[in-house]
């Protein structure tokens, strides 16, 4: 859905710009066509990060999802840049009303398929499927930027100095646009680096799970490592110092089930078993 929609409003805006003689709305197309990019490198990137584990890769590929997200990020800085080298190259015209009729026309298709694409990557927790949403809403914005230019545009014979304000929109869409480009590399090359999680109310349902199990003492430490749309959960756990081996593994196999059936992005599960005098809890 996503795809068809963006090379709709793409070839919509690019033909309606030629026709309306407007290089901002132009370049408003090949910005969407950006979106159809992103939504093929989200797929790809989906489908490698869910490869299984393997000898080399023992954690899974959850970190290609990143990867994936920074080319979206890379191609976005692109598109940004070429938007504002294009943009003095090109004519002063007056743009027809046409301009602002596709215009309003792709702003409302587009915001409703941002928006989706947005609450849908955060419902399924889905890095890939948030950066290629959060692109669909610069396109947005982008769009509205568009819109007045053409508006002051055709006002331009009563003040002359608004002839330029499709060659100054094309600047700041641009400019807008490399912003986004940055920021999706920033937080992904954080998540590389190894980016824990931080919600606490779901870090409290893992401890809750762990504390569950009377022979556990407390909980030493615990940190749940991003990779992708899955964690490394990775604990420190105090339990009776006198306890047999036995029992310790068997405490810690619970555990991870336990985790594992609280929910699945729990997927690679490491706790180590401090020695300690039992308390009560």
């Amino acid at each position: 859905m996503s795809m068809l929609v963006n090379i709709t409003l793409s070839l919509i805006k690019i033909i309606g710009g030629i026709i309306g003689e407007s290089g901002a709305l132009i370049a408003d197309g090949i910005h969407s066509f950006s979106d159809l990019a992103t939504d093929v490198f989200a797929i790809v990137g989906n489908l490698l990060s869910k490869k299984p584990a393997d000898d080399k890769h023992p954690l899974g590929h959850g970190k290609l999802e990143y990867i994936t997200s920074m080319t979206i990020g890379v191609i976005v800085l692109f598109i940004g840049f070429s938007i504002i080298h294009a943009s003095f190259n090109h004519a002063l015209v007056v743009p027809s009303i046409l301009v602002s009729v596709v215009t309003i026309i792709t702003i409302f298709l587009k915001l409703i398929l941002s928006r989706y694409v947005i609450k849908k990557g955060r419902e399924y927790k889905n890095n890939i499927l948030v950066s290629s949403g959060k692109e669909s809403s610069a396109d947005v914005i982008s769009s509205l930027f568009v819109l007045v230019s053409s508006i002051l545009m055709q006002f331009s014979k009563t003040m002359s100095i608004l002839k330029y304000s499709d060659l100054v929109v094309t600047i700041i869409v641009g400019i807008f646009i490399v912003r986004i480009g940055f920021e999706l590399l920033k937080e992904n090359i954080s998540m590389i680096l190894g980016e824990r999680e931080t919600d606490q109310e779901f870090l409290n349902d893992v401890k809750k799970r762990i504390m569950d199990e009377d022979l556990v003492i407390s909980i030493d430490n615990l940190n749940l490592i991003k990779y992708g749309s899955y964690f490394e959960v990775v604990g420190e756990i105090s339990m009776d110092e006198n306890l047999t081996l036995k029992d310790c593994h068997d405490v810690v196999e619970r555990i991870e089930k336990q985790l594992l059936d609280f929910d699945a992005r729990n997927k690679y599960i490491n706790i180590h078993v401090n020695p300690s005098i039992k308390k009560d809890k």
